[in-house]
Parts: structure tokens; C-alpha cells; sequence
């Protein structure tokens, strides 16, 4: 799965990885997981990154073909 989420971090103010984190309640470490493609979300932390980066979920992940097994 690709991920736009430091795209977007960057797009709302330069929110740093601390501060979204604290804005989802979870840890730096996870964003930075997230970001790197090591980690993927719950649906609900999805929704709730979304909801706080003012954008849809579908903008800041996106299925990758090796997605489709």
C-alpha cells in the first residue's frame, strides 16, 4: 500500500509527526511506521487521519497491484 500521509502532513501546516499523532492519539512511532509502508492503519485510525488531515482516505492510501493477491 503507497501512503500520501507525509504529503499531507506537510499540505496542512507542516504538522510535524509528533503533533499529528497527538491530534489521533498514537504514538510518533506509528506515524513513522505508517509513512514508511511498514505499518497499516486500522480503518478507524484511517478515518480519524483523514478527518484530520481534511481529506479522504482514499487520497492519503492507495492499493498498490502487489495489494491484489
Amino acid at each position: 500500500m503507497k501512503t500520501n500521509l507525509r504529503r499531507f502532513r506537510f499540505e496542512r501546516g507542516e504538522l510535524s509527526q509528533q503533533q499529528l499523532a497527538d491530534m489521533v492519539g498514537i504514538s510518533r512511532q506509528t506515524i513513522v511506521s505508517i509513512e514508511k509502508g511498514d505499518y497499516a492503519p486500522s480503518v478507524k485510525l484511517a478515518l480519524l487521519l483523514a478527518e484530520k488531515l481534511e481529506t479522504t482516505v482514499e487520497q492519503i492510501f492507495i492499493l498498490e497491484d502487489t495489494d491484489h493477491a
